[in-house]
């Protein structure tokens, strides 16, 4: 298989074969992010793609999903998506979901109507940074689209019967801003609900602009008693099926928790035991000094 630099994946896609399309990041310029700082974007040799698939063949009967990489393959074209879905389909019968890591800014050159075509080819599950819903927030974060835009794109996915799981930055706000942007960010969710909601702790990394908002006096990190609460009031504004993943199991949250949403009493009661638990000295504290 043909890895170019650093491969990302949602942990979900732990086990599904992972298929390099593209290099890096089209956009590479969210505030928070240095993942492809070193990696410049482009799109995979399609004699590599082929290759790749033809060794995925000799597993075809235990292949039922493939995972696209790197940073946002959904900003190739729709042709260019439809030929990848071909060859796919052409060496591996039985994938029935297409799925990569996507953005509300690979959105906007996507119609509806290519959106369903793309779905009728497998493209029906889409990991979405959304990092957050108020707009004051997204003012900084320079996603490549504003709030109006996320709307659009949720509409158009809406639509086209597109299921997606959202991936949101807690304490991205900063300090004194968590409850506002958890209320936002679960109204904006809660227009198109999410497959699964991942929730990230803020972890402010050197060489990203957010950095250096920090050395500036710009930005200030929320304190893990703010993550909390931020996370409660998510939760409580959130209205998601039954069915929906809630899951903060990474390394960057303090707190690992796992639920369908039909349990979200159990997702409330975990994080107020660890709300009126903790030592003042982690809850006062910041990600980034735990985490380091």
């Amino acid at each position: 298989m043909h890895y170019t630099g650093q491969v990302y994946r949602p942990p979900l896609e732990a086990y599904t074969p992972l298929l390099e399309v593209t290099i890096g990041c089209s956009h590479n310029k969210c505030a928070f992010c240095t993942m492809y700082k070193q990696t410049p974007f482009s799109l995979a040799p399609k004699e590599n793609i082929e290759a790749d698939l033809k060794e995925l063949s000799n597993y075809d009967s235990f292949i039922d999903r493939i995972y696209l990489l790197n940073g946002d393959p959904f900003v190739l074209s729709t042709d260019k998506l439809v030929d990848i879905a071909n060859m796919i389909h052409s060496n591996l019968s039985n994938v029935k979901t297409i799925t990569c890591y996507a953005s509300f800014y690979n959105l906007k050159n996507k119609s509806v109507d290519e959106l369903k075509k793309l779905k009728s080819l497998g493209y029906n599950e889409l990991y979405i940074g959304v990092e957050s819903g108020y707009d004051k927030v997204l003012s900084y974060l320079n996603k490549g689209a504003n709030l109006d835009e996320y709307k659009e794109g949720l509409e158009k996915l809406k639509e086209a019967s597109i299921e997606y799981h959202a991936i949101i930055m807690l304490g991205i706000a900063g300090r004194g801003n968590s409850k506002i942007n958890a209320q936002k960010t679960a109204e904006f969710l809660n227009l198109y609900p999410p497959r699964s909601v991942f929730p990230m702790t803020t972890d402010v990394q050197k060489g990203s602009m957010l950095y250096e908002m920090r050395k500036n006096g710009l930005f200030e990190e929320a304190t893990i008693r703010e993550i909390l609460e931020e996370q409660i009031e998510l939760v409580e504004n959130l209205q998601l099926d039954d069915n929906a993943l809630y899951s903060s199991a990474h390394a960057v949250n303090m707190l690992s928790i796992r639920h369908r949403f039909k349990n979200k009493d159990k997702i409330l009661e975990k994080l107020h035991y660890a709300l009126n638990h903790a030592p003042d000295e982690i809850l006062n504290s910041t990600n980034q000094r735990v985490a380091r």
